[in-house]
């Protein structure tokens, strides 16, 4: 049976990979195998060309359905180890000729199987039929039978689906090509899910020159060889769904039930919307040998480029091509693996310049730099981001990952931890007072908000190191008082820092950024205003007239807290009154009861007396408030 080698793959990081398959082939079916896994993909995107003369008829593949589901309606069912006795029983009620030894045959419709319950079935079972033409039944034993020859259509067909069912394994399902008569150069192509490729690197330092080799990584769990295929590569990350294609769906339809003649029956959109079932789009008129959903046809001058021109050899084993967010690695030579292997490809190898630096960054690893190598991408690739192992003159000096990296960007490889050189941070912040401004009631304040951190290297080593400090960026500020950086990227600043043999060196950086807050000036303390007046950011009489608003705001606040005591005292004596009023309710107002009346009389006269007193402090204070307010209202509007 002709079949269709894979030629060429591109596989993603997101675990799919996209197929193509193409050969000269003749005849009519192309039968192709996948995983059931795979089939919603591969209906998603299967297509299939002709670029020959021929024609791409369609494409059919076994329904969704289990073994026992698909051969529901069929007549004859073979066990392994009896299949002549089970197809004898299935044909019964069938013509069909029993081809016996000694050149007999006998020729009827068989009527069944009858078997003793020995221990030898096969050697005395007995096969009956009713010869044609006759009314006679005639019995051969099973022994005798060395073939069957069916007569009857229905029963070949039974048996054929039947052996086409057992061919197709339940894990797997074909997809046939169905081809005009003729020779053809065909061509399929599909996605399928594909474990997604790595990338391995090697970083060889010599003498100020660098070698970096890097190999892709990938599977064939396909379930035949790969032969001298195209391989591509790509980062990125594409949009890619599963979509449910492959199981069969029969929507729900309005059910019409027989009522009076009303001239017809109309359905709207709403009908269709509530049921889930949507009206039939009009089929498309097609010609014969027209475009299919999933195959087409082309002939001679028709005939458009099926895959692009791969770019120009770049440096390196592979070639190099950004595709929007995407960028790919077409391997330049061919690729062959066995089934169930992996393979690696060869993607990159390039000599750069690189430096070797003693590196710090705190964040990363804390109390010691790391040696590392810095590398400029001059590859011609973007490099995907993948475990890198590092050689130093020939012999094995650490690993690291290298980031994803675009073409021309900077490569940061920490591969050694340097133990002899220890780094001990301390930081903090402060805030110092840059101007004021007062507008009205409020204090407009401008700070600086000042972050620093202290950099202090211990080297016990025996010989002098540069250590590169990488100080994260803070968005908005600036530095103070700290060495110019040697270098800046997006998200550090890096200060060289050199420690003699067995010495210590120290970096401070600070930066800061200005902040601006309003505070009410009634909310400023003593403490602050001396603060500022000393650092010269207000003048002398600006100061004694924020003093004296200070001094009257402390009296207006000592009045309003009085006033709230009054408040809570009143709400005592009311209390204290109703409790009087209830004890001499209860009295009458003779003898030693009407003394005790006139006794709770006298002490409601005096709380009388007192809550006029508070009323006349509550007055005198509400006053003094009101006079010191514009008092300090005058004080305000000078100060403007």
């Amino acid at each position: 049976m002709t079949t269709l080698p894979i030629t060429h793959i591109t596989l993603y990081k997101h675990g799919v990979g996209f197929f193509e398959r193409r050969a000269k082939v003749s005849g009519e079916e192309i039968p192709i195998t996948f995983r059931v896994e795979d089939m919603n993909d591969v209906l998603k995107s299967f297509t299939a060309i002709d670029w020959g003369g021929g024609q791409v008829l369609g494409v059919d593949y076994a329904t969704p359905q289990g073994r026992e589901e698909r051969l529901a309606g069929c007549s004859i069912r073979l066990d392994d180890a009896r299949s002549l006795r089970d197809l004898i029983t299935g044909l019964r009620g069938r013509r069909a000729r029993l081809l016996l030894n000694q050149g007999e045959s006998a020729e009827g419709l068989l009527m069944g199987l009858d078997e003793p319950a020995d221990r030898q079935p096969f050697t005395s079972a007995l096969v009956s039929l009713l010869v044609d033409g006759s009314s006679q039944v005639r019995s051969v034993p099973l022994e005798r039978v060395e073939g069957v020859e069916i007569l009857d259509e229905r029963g070949m067909n039974d048996l054929r689906f039947f052996l086409e069912a057992s061919l197709a394994q339940e894990q797997h399902r074909p997809v046939t090509v169905r081809l005009s008569p003729g020779e053809h150069d065909l061509s399929v192509s599909y996605v399928a899910p594909a474990p997604t490729w790595r990338v391995s690197y090697r970083l060889l330092l010599d003498a100020g020159r660098a070698l970096l080799l890097g190999w892709g990584i990938f599977d064939n769990r396909l379930e035949e060889d790969l032969n001298g295929i195209s391989l591509t590569l790509v980062a990125g990350m594409p949009i890619s769904f599963v979509y449910n294609l492959y199981t069969p769906f029969t929507p729900e339809r309005p059910v019409v039930r027989e009522g009076q003649r009303e001239g017809g029956v109309a359905f709207d959109e709403q009908t269709f919307e509530m049921t889930g079932a949507l009206p039939p789009a009009p089929a498309p008129k097609m010609g014969r040998g027209a475009p299919m959903a999933m195959a087409a046809s082309m002939r001679g001058a028709e005939l458009e480029t099926f895959s692009q021109a791969l770019p120009a050899q770049a440096r390196g084993e592979a070639v190099g091509e950004s595709s929007g967010e995407l960028f790919q690695y077409a391997i330049q030579t061919p690729v062959t693996v066995r089934r169930g292997q992996s393979a690696m490809a060869p993607i990159v190898s390039a000599r750069l310049d690189f430096a070797k630096d003693l590196l710090y960054n705190g964040v990363r690893l804390p109390n010691h730099p790391v040696a590392a190598a810095r590398l400029k991408n001059t590859t011609g690739l973007t490099l995907e981001r993948g475990p890198v192992t590092v050689l130093d003159g020939g012999q094995y000096v650490g690993e690291a990952v290298l980031p994803f990296t675009p073409m021309e960007g900077e490569m940061v490889v920490p591969f050694a931890v340097e133990l002899g050189v220890k780094v001990h941070e301390e930081s903090g912040f402060r805030s110092q007072t840059h101007a004021l401004r007062i507008q009205g009631a409020a204090l407009h304040i401008e700070e600086w908000n000042i972050r620093w951190r202290d950099y202090r290297i211990n080297n016990t080593t025996h010989a002098g190191v540069k250590v590169l400090v990488e100080h994260p960026r803070l968005a908005n500020y600036d530095l103070i008082d700290t060495p110019e950086p040697l270098e800046t990227t997006p998200e550090h600043l890096r200060f060289a820092v050199e420690a003699a043999a067995r010495g210590e060196a120290k970096l401070v950086v600070s930066e800061r950024t200005l902040v601006r807050r309003v505070e009410e000036l009634r909310r400023v303390s003593y403490e602050s205003l001396r603060r500022v007046w000393r650092q010269g950011l207000i003048v002398q009489a600006v100061y004694e007239r924020m003093l004296e608003l200070l001094r009257i705001w402390e009296q207006i606040g000592d009045h309003e807290r009085e006033l709230n005591e009054f408040a809570s005292e009143r709400q005592k004596v009311y209390a204290s009154q109703e409790q009087i009023r209830a004890n001499m309710a209860a009295l009458s107002e003779a003898g030693k009861e009407g003394k005790m009346r006139a006794y709770y009389v006298d002490q409601l006269e005096a709380t009388e007396g007192q809550l006029r007193r508070m009323a006349e402090r509550e007055t005198t204070l509400r006053a003094e408030i009101a006079r010191l307010t514009a008092e300090a209202q005058g004080l305000v509007d000078g100060l403007g």
